[in-house]
């Protein structure tokens, strides 16, 4: 499993996730990290599962590519499956894989802007699978690319049912936290956020947004937050462990413009929350409007308070959505569900 780094990060956390629930009769998984970053460290020992540095960089750059293909050529014999995540993995760890030989790469497509960051269009036929975490991806991926559709297969991400499970009933939040926790990037459009907020700020005076991550606009985000009219009822914290601001919210927002599967949607309804979020990607296919939650079109800040303020203003909606969420979290998106599904895909490839 070839990532860029142990960050922080939903396709991090995926990783370990499948690592750890793969049968373990089966498969031996490992984890080659291409550049610094080591916060899931501490859990990916916890689980047992190998971690080797490839580079320390801050980024992925030659030495971490000439690495990458040393230990590609020198194990390739040990090697059965290549599972690349994210963008650089997916381009190089196809390259360099094919020109070791390698039996079996699975490609990743996780992310909204993924088949374009990771250039499908050119190295689409270096996979000899495309495993994408929405039906949505696997949509552009056979449509737009023009893969053929037993070659992509579409697995949801998985969620810890139980380690993500609702407060008891006497933890109720009491206060009105909107929570959005998600990387500081272009793609998650925090600014359509804001300036929702300063609406909803209007109509319910109680009101907080959390605003949980980090990434390359945390700047620029800390800049927009100190100029917002509602500054005092908006507060930023650095990405961790969700549960406890999970804990504290009554809502889960998202205001992406692109999107795969969110894993905070999943871990947000497996705490019971019901989501407020915007209509891309695969997030219609978690969020069932009007059972599970709100959606709206990206980029309407107007379109976002609404559903907000709908939220916010009737307690009776949020607790049956919340329900309801929790419920589908645990039927659709357990993490065996998920780990099942990578296992067929791999078993026919082996």
């Amino acid at each position: 499993m070839l990532l860029q780094d142990l960050s922080f990060g939903g396709t991090q956390r995926q990783a370990l996730e499948l690592a750890r629930a793969l049968d373990p009769a089966k498969y031996r998984p490992e984890l080659w990290v291409m550049s610094a970053g080591s916060e899931f460290a501490p859990l990916a020992k916890r689980y047992g599962v190998p971690a080797v540095w490839l580079s320390t960089a801050k980024t992925v750059g030659l030495p971490a590519l000439k690495a990458l293909r040393r230990k590609l050529n020198a194990e390739r014999d040990s090697i059965d499956i290549l599972l690349p995540l994210t963008a650089m993995p997916n381009i190089w760890g196809r390259i360099f894989g094919r020109l070791a030989g390698l039996p079996a790469i699975v490609a990743t497509c996780r992310g909204g802007g993924a088949p374009k960051r990771q250039h499908e269009r050119f190295l689409k036929n270096l996979a000899h699978r495309h495993i994408c975490n929405s039906k949505a991806l696997a949509g552009i991926m056979t449509g737009r690319f023009g893969l053929p559709g037993d070659r992509v297969i579409s697995i949801p991400n998985g969620v810890d049912v139980e380690h993500f499970s609702p407060p008891p009933e006497e933890l109720r939040p009491v206060r009105q936290v909107i929570l959005c926790v998600a990387r500081f990037c272009e793609d998650k459009d925090h600014e359509t956020l804001l300036r929702a907020f300063a609406l909803v700020a209007d109509q319910f005076p109680r009101a907080e947004l959390w605003l949980v991550g980090s990434g390359p606009l945390a700047a620029g985000l800390g800049r927009q937050v100190a100029r917002h009219k509602a500054r005092s009822r908006i507060r930023l914290y650095p990405g961790g462990d969700p549960r406890p601001f999970y804990q504290q919210a009554v809502i889960l927002t998202l205001s992406s413009v692109r999107e795969g599967l969110p894993n905070v949607i999943l871990e947000g309804m497996a705490m019971g929350l019901p989501v407020a979020a915007t209509d891309v990607g695969g997030v219609p296919e978690a969020v069932a409007h009007g059972e599970t939650g709100l959606l709206c079109p990206p980029g309407d800040p107007e379109a976002l308070a609404g559903i907000l303020c709908d939220l916010l203003g009737d307690e009776d909606k949020r607790l049956a959505f919340g329900r309801a969420g929790r419920e589908r979290a645990v039927r659709d998106y357990a993490l065996g569900v998920m780990a099942r599904a990578h296992e067929a895909v791999f078993d026919t490839l082996l």
